[in-house]
């Protein structure tokens, strides 16, 4: 996939990958990128990026986008490296940013340290910048290259931030633990523990690389979870924890609202549910007012649009049946992680999805495997749509 500037103009034929060795340049985007994936979920409402300074055969500096979104990865990584930066290569997993916004332009800060060649991974989708960062370098005088094999993951690391730029949305991963037989919990609502520690860790870890996590009222009800990330050494952020309750059902002795002053807790309800949630906001619940007459699908377009103005880039969802099954019918699941044990839990248990009325076999939503893991006796399935952002 290929994008043309909003900004500057076509990038076409010079926006190509101009490197005189072109094995080097893999090496030092992949780790980029492999520092960009690990500030997922710590960075929002920006992206996270890698960045690391290199000339010659030495690694002078590396940087990351620090938690909260600042400072930016260049910034942090010219920081580190000093007046030796002047004359080295910068490979950066997303275009460098050109406007001025809460921090300087990226841009500047690497003309102004004087890199001789900056690497990008991905064009910034942001029409505030989409393609005018390379396009500035370029007018410095700094050889600026782009599109290499590296391409798609660094698309893949920035999906969550480029759709709330494109579609107005964060990106959604619907996680679930069933049996064989896709139940998520027992006829009378017992779920406690259907996959094991391993599995259970491995839940953990995912919860660490998302910027919140979202379940429905029934689920905060039944379960009364926490939803925090319990990993051990994990030091980011926590979790934004939003619940969708139109009804605002919420008890105000729930552990969400017991701890909300000190882990954020956004509740999506309407007008009328916010107007008497008085005590709710009262003990630091964010009581967010959705736009939408209607549950089910247009509730929850509504409300992961809402989640998105917040800055919210990456949310897992870990509900119940029927807030899959809504968001399955509003189009809006990206990747699916499926947990699965080997226990076979019978028709009359609660299913993953529920009330999702689709006639046809061609109607399906389709997700194409992405990865499987063995965690001790349970599996792990991670699916992707297919999408364009």
């Amino acid at each position: 996939m290929t994008f043309a500037s909003q900004s500057g103009g076509d990038l076409g034929s010079e926006y190509q990958i101009r490197s005189t060795s072109p094995a080097t340049d893999q090496g030092h985007m992949t780790a980029a990128l492999n520092l960009a994936e690990r500030g997922l979920g710590d960075t929002w409402p920006n992206p996270s990026v890698g960045c690391i300074l290199v000339k010659g055969e030495m690694v002078l500096a590396r940087g990351v986008t620090q938690s909260g979104g600042r400072p930016h990865a260049e910034q942090v990584a010219l920081q580190h490296a000093g007046d030796s930066a002047r004359g080295a290569t910068a490979y950066v997993t997303l275009e460098p940013c050109s406007h001025r916004g809460k921090t300087p332009p990226c841009a500047d800060a690497l003309i102004a340290a004087g890199v001789a060649r900056v690497v990008v991974g991905a064009t910034d989708l942001d029409p505030r910048v989409s393609g005018a960062g390379i396009l500035k370098l370029r007018n410095a005088g700094i050889t600026a290259d782009g599109r290499g094999p590296w391409e798609a993951r660094a698309q893949a690391v920035n999906r969550g931030f480029f759709l709330t730029v494109t579609a107005g949305r964060p990106l959604i991963t619907l996680k679930t633990a069933t049996g064989l037989d896709g139940r998520i919990a027992m006829a009378s609502g017992e779920s406690r523990w259907i996959t094991g520690p391993e599995a259970r860790q491995a839940g953990h870890l995912l919860r660490s690389r998302f910027d919140a996590i979202l379940v429905g009222s029934e689920t905060a009800l039944a379960d009364d979870p926490e939803l925090t990330c319990r990993l051990e050494g994990y030091g980011g952020r926590p979790k934004v924890r939003v619940v969708l309750d139109r009804r605002l059902r919420l008890p105000a002795r729930s552990k969400l609202a017991q701890t909300a002053k000190s882990v954020p807790t956004w509740v999506m309800t309407t007008d009328e549910g916010a107007a008497r949630g008085a005590a709710l906001a009262d003990m630091g619940v964010e009581l967010v007012a959705v736009d939408a007459a209607t549950d089910g699908p247009a509730f929850m377009t509504a409300a992961v649009g809402a989640l998105a103005k917040r800055g919210l880039t990456r949310v897992l969802v870990e509900g119940g049946g029927q807030v899959a099954a809504s968001l399955l019918a509003a189009d809006l699941v990206d990747e699916v992680a499926w947990f699965r044990a080997g226990r076979i839990m019978g028709d009359a248990a609660r299913p993953a999805v529920s009330r999702l009325a689709i006639d046809k076999l061609a109607d399906t939503p389709r997700f194409n495997p992405v990865y499987s893991l063995a965690l001790g006796p349970d599996w792990l399935d991670m699916l992707e749509r297919n999408s364009t952002l």
